[in-house]
């Protein structure tokens, strides 16, 4: 009996010490299990791979898996972001950039994703080559020291020129972004427009005659002589095409000029009997000179440089 009772004895301790073993195991299967997540990996060619892992950043679940990145190749998230339960891991080339739709702007207007996919197309680029006319210039021959009175006469028409400009152009959906010139051949030369500028006569009575206005001295205009030139809307005169002033006006022909800070905006000036509004400034106008707006850079060449008298409007 003794031995029987002993025998018992031994099997009740076996199967405790085997109990106890099982449940130890089991919470350290359960310990292990807390700690694995369950991840996707999104590889390049598009093949999914789902992984428990119980690593902390992206990087470890690659090395864990043996995928290793080449030098064009990034991951998204990045790869030194921490893991999570249901984090999915994408390979993508370095170029590549994650289109997201933002909900609600700063301002709290909606972004469509037609708007997102608009700034992520594609450029192009184009070698573009044109043929750009040059503007002849008009020079004027003083006639005021031949001995009888003369009227204007052109002693040689002007003619313009031919160029031909290359040029590299950017486009985005379509529209020209950037555009930047590479080359320019002179094809034909401009001919100068050559002019025998008349004197001011004297009428009988004493009085000044009338004499043209845009090239000598008005008899009635009054002032401080200045250089005055002229321009135009375009890029090379302006550095832009949209014709607004510096005082944010239109600029327009036969009122618009540009002055120094000496003359506010909006001042009138008396330029050889005309009058004109300060509504721009340049970085060239200083002291006594004013540019006048014409409408096309061919006239403001043809103006040329001259020295009118000028003065405040009453």
């Amino acid at each position: 009996m003794k031995n029987e009772e002993k025998a018992s004895i031994s099997i009740m301790k076996i199967i405790c010490v085997s109990i106890i073993l099982i449940l130890i195991s089991g919470i350290g299967v359960m310990a292990v299990n807390t700690n694995l997540k369950d991840v996707k990996i999104v590889l390049q060619n598009g093949y999914e791979l789902t992984v428990l892992t119980g690593k902390a950043t992206i990087s470890e679940v690659l090395d864990e898996n043996n995928i290793i990145l080449n030098e064009n190749q990034k991951t998204i998230p990045d790869d030194s972001e921490q893991v999570n339960s249901g984090t999915i891991i994408k390979i993508v080339d370095k170029s590549y950039n994650e289109i997201q739709i933002a909900k609600v702007s700063e301002e709290g207007a909606e972004t469509t994703l037609n708007e997102l996919l608009n700034s992520y197309a594609p450029i192009t680029e184009k070698i573009v080559t044109e043929q750009v006319e040059i503007p002849y210039e008009t020079i004027t021959k003083n006639a005021s020291g031949t001995g009888a009175d003369t009227t204007n006469k052109v002693l040689q028409q002007g003619k313009n020129g031919l160029k031909e400009v290359t040029y590299k152009i950017k486009y985005q959906n379509e529209i020209e972004i950037e555009k930047i010139q590479l080359s320019e051949k002179i094809i034909k030369e401009p001919v100068n427009r050559i002019v025998q500028v008349n004197k001011v006569t004297t009428s009988r009575s004493g009085a000044n005659s009338r004499t043209t206005p845009s090239t000598t001295v008005s008899s009635n205009a009054v002032g401080q002589i200045y250089k005055i030139t002229a321009y135009c809307p375009c890029a090379k005169c302006c550095g832009k095409t949209s014709g607004r002033t510096a005082m944010g006006t239109q600029a327009t022909a036969g009122r618009t000029v540009a002055a120094s800070s000496k003359f506010a905006f909006g001042t009138k000036l008396n330029i050889n009997g005309h009058t004109y509004t300060v509504e721009d400034r340049g970085g060239a106008i200083k002291g006594n000179k004013i540019d006048i707006f014409v409408n096309s850079h061919a006239e403001a060449l043809a103006w040329g440089v001259r020295y009118l008298p000028v003065s405040v409007a009453q």
